[in-house]
């Protein structure tokens, strides 16, 4: 079993209600699911769509073929129409549309009429639609039926009635009137945690520790925000909403230095205005973590699409050398841990730790079974108390065998706890002398930097044990890349390897993955940018060059049949 919905039409009819709700019964119901969103940068008008895929197995990407496709405008029937699968199904209102269509896979189904006469109000109509769904798929109603009780509990049991009302009467409509459908469920099992990309790296964030987030709200990083400051109260976080990206991370960075894990989180544009702060990080040695949401630039780009077209600006990005982290998570769960190493790593390096993602991840819905909690890392490395009381002297950037420095915590000891943003001594006091920033230089930058280097991951492998053909990816690409590499295993001997830690790049002691490259036929990298900016830091550190590329820069992600189609194309013309 393994079907796709999607639900298309305007901005401000509550399209993402409706898969929302849809992707949380699915996974409610012990099925695997994966959701992605399409939508314009705009709050009414243009063309939005949500895809929920759920199967009896474990899912990882989107499908080209739909099962059903719920078209709330005719736009949706002309653009999706040509993708539905052979006993696919389109469900439309005939009389909102102010159009009927023929053929075998329409079916008619009175959203609004529904919604009006069992529910009291046209605004019923996307619950009509919900339960038309289950009534299509054969599915019982109480799991939404619950989850419209939770939704709307607060607007007394009228509202309640009416919608559990509107879902019944979608319901039975279907089940009446869709002769045709002929969907085969698999038994319904235990209830799977169901989690987006920005609220892994939310949760994870929380869990590490944090105890104050500040950022400007930007897409698609502004989901992190949301989740940390709806959970506020409850784990003692302080969440600013900063007037711009300068600020956000002068914030944190103060919060950092005053004695809290800090955090801020931005989009391309606004990492552009946090540069400055990267390197005041950096000199400071003052630690912080960076959320940073890729979407297509150059500047506004696409606001509300996807591209992986930041990896370079990440790497490089602040002027001066110091060392910093890179992690790009492939899935949510990935995005949970790599937040809590990326808090780890930073405190105990005292340098900037960024978590890369993009808009694709950060929408998509995942499940899992449950996420590892007894792996988190927690360590606290500054001084406080008692154990900066007992130092006879102290000095923030004392020159150490492992370029880590004591760090106290402001005003918790008898000691004077500073730093300068110019070039500094031991006790933090600007200087000027040669000898001394050669110290320091060597302290912050090639001390540490072969320690943090020991602490990245090799990539992860997945395929045939000894492959001709090798796709590599890194972050959100992890999940076509592995059902395009299982699709094709029968075809041909392949394997996949995915890297989500960055930078340092990966050495080859624990995992001899250049080896596997070099012995494979075929190399192929595959990027969500037009440069292959992986590709290229590949080549840059390792000297390896894939054989072939597939990237995408349309502002859409790969999609599993598709991915498949390139990965065929690519393979006979090597």
């Amino acid at each position: 079993m393994d079907y796709s919905i999607r639900i298309g039409g305007e901005a401000g009819q509550g399209i993402q209600t409706v898969g929302d709700t849809l992707a949380k019964v699915f996974s409610r119901s012990g099925y695997h699911v994966f959701t992605h969103q399409d939508y314009e940068s705009r709050v009414r008008g243009g063309h939005n769509f949500y895809q929920v895929r759920f199967s009896d197995n474990p899912v990882t990407a989107s499908r080209d073929k739909i099962d059903i496709l719920i078209a709330f405008d005719t736009i949706s029937i002309e653009l999706y129409e040509k993708e539905l699968s052979e006993n696919g199904r389109i469900a439309y209102d005939s009389s909102s549309l102010k159009t009927g269509y023929t053929g075998p896979y329409f079916f008619d189904v009175p959203f609004y009429d529904l919604a009006l006469k069992h529910g009291g109000s046209k605004i019923m109509a996307n619950t009509v639609a919900m339960g038309a769904v289950m009534g299509m798929l054969g599915l019982e109603a109480d799991i939404l039926s619950a989850l419209l009780q939770e939704a709307f509990e607060s607007k007394g049991e009228e509202v309640v009635a009416a919608n559990v009302t509107s879902l019944t009467a979608g319901l039975v409509f279907a089940r009446q009137n869709c002769s045709g459908c002929s969907f085969s469920m698999a038994p319904l099992s235990e209830p799977k945690l169901l989690i987006t990309g920005t609220e892994a790296i939310g949760f994870g964030a929380i869990a590490s520790g944090c105890r104050f987030y500040a950022a400007y709200p930007m897409t698609p990083s502004t989901g992190i925000m949301n989740y940390i400051a709806a959970k506020e109260e409850e784990y003692g976080v302080l969440v600013e909403q900063a007037e711009d990206e300068i600020s956000a991370i002068n914030m944190a960075l103060g919060a950092s230095f005053a004695g809290v894990r800090a955090m801020t989180g931005t989009s391309g544009g606004g990492f552009a205005l946090m540069v400055e702060g990267l390197s005041l990080s950096g000199m400071t040695e003052t630690p912080v973590v960076i959320a940073l949401g890729q979407r297509p630039g150059p500047a506004t780009g696409l606001p509300t699409r996807t591209e992986q077209g930041d990896l370079q600006f990440a790497l490089y990005t602040a002027h001066g050398e110091f060392p910093r982290v890179v992690f790009a998570p492939g899935t949510p769960k990935q995005a949970f841990h790599l937040t809590n190493k990326a808090f780890d790593l930073a405190e105990k390096y005292q340098i900037p730790a960024i978590v890369i993602f993009d808009q694709y991840l950060a929408d998509s819905c995942w499940t899992f079974e449950g996420l590892d909690l007894d792996g988190l890392i927690y360590n606290d490395y500054r001084l406080r108390g008692e154990a900066l009381r007992a130092l006879n002297t102290y000095k923030r950037h004392e020159v150490t065998d492992d370029g880590i420095s004591p760090f106290g915590v402001p005003g918790d000891s008898r000691h004077l706890v500073v730093t300068d943003s110019d070039e500094h001594d031991e006790e933090g006091h600007i200087i000027e002398d040669a000898a001394t920033r050669v110290l320091m230089v060597e302290k912050r930058f090639k001390k540490k930097l072969p320690l943090v280097h020991a602490e990245m991951a090799p990539p992860m492998f997945h395929g045939h044990k000894d492959p001709d053909i090798v796709m590599a990816g890194w972050g959100s690409t992890y999940g076509p890349i592995k059902e395009a590499v299982d699709a094709l295993s029968g075809e041909y001997s392949i394997g996949m390897l995915h890297f989500s830690e960055i930078f340092p790049f990966p050495s080859t002691d624990r995992f001899d993955y250049i080896g596997l490259l070099s012995k494979a036929k075929t190399t192929i990298c595959v990027e969500n940018n037009a440069q292959g900016q992986f590709a290229r830091l590949m080549r840059a550190e390792t000297g390896f060059s894939f054989s072939g590329h597939i990237n995408r820069y349309d502002g859409r992600p790969f999609t599993v049949e598709s991915l498949a189609g390139d990965i065929r194309g690519r393979v006979g013309r090597l």
